[in-house]
């Protein structure tokens, strides 16, 4: 297993790896709309789904993949209402064939409105 820390991500206070390589599979932790000085991006779910999504294709970046491999995304948001504007952004990261995807409502930190995660595998 090897652990990655992509370019323009913050590194984590919490013990864990942004981004983890084991053989042919590459899963990102979950990602948020932290720019790289480890600040919340302004605005709403729109500007939160794209900065979110940013930082995991850098952590597949990192890994030498892309969106194309990702084969599995788990995401979270705080609000179902939100899901509309959330999966309009999240169209413009991802084409067919689309990745299986979860979305659940959960409670996230303060400020958050969203928190994905993705499983690749490279050469997809």
């Amino acid at each position: 297993m090897e652990a990655l820390q992509p370019e323009g991500l913050p590194t984590p206070s919490a013990p864990y790896s942004p981004v983890v390589v084991s053989g042919d599979l590459v899963a990102t932790a979950g990602q948020v709309a932290f720019d790289a000085d480890g600040k919340l991006v302004p605005g709403g779910i729109r500007e939160q789904t794209r900065q979110t999504l940013e930082n995991v294709g850098r952590c597949l970046a990192a890994a030498g993949c892309g969106f194309g491999d990702v084969i599995k995304v788990t995401a979270f948001i705080t609000d179902m209402e939100n899901f509309g504007a959330y999966n309009e952004v999240y169209a413009e990261f991802f084409e067919a064939p689309f990745p299986a995807r979860t979305t659940v409502q959960a409670g996230l930190a303060p400020g958050l409105l969203v928190e994905i995660e993705a499983l690749a595998r490279r050469g997809r």
